[in-house]
């Protein structure tokens, strides 16, 4: 006897339908799974096999045959192990599934003793299905809150295999998973740290504001021991808040990596990923065997710190060119090439030299001219070029330690960067860009001209710094975001001074 349902498969972070046909034929017991699937996919014949008899169902004493189709898609995961029992069960009259089972498409992995237990992915998969035209699942009960931000759709949580059979037959009523509203789980979070825990550091601080305000990219240089590490991790707390929309593509890349909190279903805060210097390029790119994404797409709509960058390998820093540039991280494997989104803040830190003395006040350098040119080296200049912000952080003095000064607090500054947010997001609202850092051509030809003042300053920055044209815009860009800050509708000569102080550090360092 024949049987056909209906389950959804995962490329990249896109999902697609797959039907689940089971065939039961006379001939001596086996069990067979086609349709190109992974180990993972192959072994799921012993779990369905053991939760189908331990749920006191019959099991086919037959030739069992499961299709995957279509079969020239490489699947991956145990999120079929559901979809393969209930086709299997489907082909025993006398569990009277009904004829209904089409309408439903099946995600879970069982347990030996028939539990159905969480999988990853189940948002982007619900999506994809959605936007495909299907309306009704029956998913793990452990993934019904994140399946409860996407409307339009009836999500039945079951929590074993005799519920899912249950509720088929008739048998049992399954109430539908709730929607759950995005307001109810965005909240006022608490940043471990804030700005005002930071003393002096004016100057990065001010970088800093910059960079949040217009999505730029910021590299911190300075000796061990100068508060690099802190005000990065300060940083998030001055970020805006994620829209529904962002949250959404930002849920989606953490439930496929399986670091999605179960309890809120959704991530609600910007992303801040912080990967040690000895990761593999694999873990920052993604992919690998089975298709994650890495460090660099857990980082969308958020920040990622390189702490200590000339430590990272020089190939695992020039894997940063694309997704600084496009907003996208291309895998591309043997079996299949997958673009993951990356549209993040790169804030970055580093010592000016090996002992991370190199132009200090206080200490003195001990390393040898060419050691600093090897340290530098690992930089590449078109790397730089995608960093807007370079700005020197010095030791903090100890008067400083001691002021009683009253630093600004995060929330002030984030109201500053809230403004300026609000004024990029209606320069741009007919376009899929929402800050001054992700401008086009056009769009900087446009929003960035200047004076005859601004011009001449431009251009002797430009000629003395031998700046690149990439360069050239960002620094429009970057002057934008400035004057944004001031409120004010024109870029001034200020703005562009301002600017281009902040890549002054290129020719002392790298010159």
């Amino acid at each position: 006897m024949l049987s056909k349902v209906k389950s959804l498969g995962l490329q990249g972070i896109d999902g697609f339908p797959v039907d689940v046909e089971t065939d039961v034929s006379n001939g001596l017991p086996k069990f067979d799974i086609v349709g190109l699937g992974d180990t993972a996919i192959k072994e799921s014949k012993e779990r369905v096999r053991t939760a189908i008899k331990n749920s006191n169902y019959q099991y086919p004493i037959s030739r069992i045959t499961v299709n995957l189709a279509p079969a020239d898609i490489k699947k991956e995961g145990s999120i079929y192990d559901l979809a393969i029992a209930i086709s299997i069960l489907a082909t025993n009259e006398e569990n009277r599934l009904g004829k209904d089972i089409m309408e439903y498409i099946y995600l879970g992995e069982l347990s030996f003793e028939g539990k159905v237990k969480r999988v990853k992915g189940v948002l982007p998969l619900l999506i994809s299905a959605r936007n495909l035209g299907y309306k009704k699942f029956i998913i793990p009960s452990e993934n019904a809150i994140e399946a409860g931000f996407i409307e339009g759709i009836e999500v039945y949580p079951v929590s074993d295999l005799s519920t899912c059979v249950e509720f088929l037959s008739g048998e049992k009523i399954i109430e539908k998973v709730n929607p759950s509203s995005f307001q109810s789980v965005i909240s006022k979070h608490e940043y471990p740290l804030d700005f005002c825990n930071v003393k002096g550091q004016a100057g990065a601080k001010r970088a800093l504001e910059i960079a949040a305000a217009g999505g730029h990219n910021l590299l911190m240089i300075g000796p061990p021991g100068s508060g690099k590490s802190m005000l990065a991790k300060c940083f998030p707390s001055i970020l805006p808040d994620l829209t529904f929309e962002e949250a959404l593509e930002v849920t989606k890349i953490h439930s496929i990596s399986g670091e999605l909190d179960l309890k809120s279903g959704i991530v609600s805060t910007r992303p801040f990923r912080s990967p040690h210097h000895t990761a593999s390029t694999v873990s920052l790119t993604g992919g690998g065997n089975n298709s994650k994404p890495g460090e660099i797409s857990l980082a969308h709509n958020g920040v990622l710190f390189l702490d200590e960058l000339p430590e990272y390998t020089r190939h695992t820093i020039e894997t940063l060119r694309q997704p600084l540039e496009d907003g996208i991280i291309t895998v591309a494997r043997a079996n299949a090439t997958i673009a993951y989104p990356a549209n993040f803040t790169l804030i970055a830190s580093m010592n000016p030299c090996p002992c991370g003395n190199y132009g200090s006040k206080d200490k003195e350098c001990h390393c040898s001219p060419a050691q600093i040119h090897k340290y530098l080296s690992k930089l590449s200049g078109p790397i730089m070029d995608r960093i807007d912000i370079h700005v020197e952080v010095d030791n903090v003095t100890y008067s400083d330690l001691k002021s009683e000064k009253e630093e600004e607090k995060s929330c002030s500054i984030k109201e500053r960067v809230d403004r300026a947010r609000e004024i990029q997001l209606n320069r741009f609202k007919n376009s899929k860009n929402y800050c001054n850092a992700k401008m086009s051509v056009s769009q900087t030809k446009k929003y960035c001209t200047l004076d005859k003042m601004g011009e001449e300053i431009l251009r002797n920055a430009f000629e003395k710094l031998k700046l690149s044209a990439r360069a050239h815009d960002r620094l429009l860009r970057l002057a934008r975001t400035i004057a944004d800050l001031e409120g004010e509708e024109n870029i001034k000569p200020q703005h562009i001074a301002e600017a281009i102080g902040y890549r002054s550090l290129d020719r002392k360092y790298w010159g």
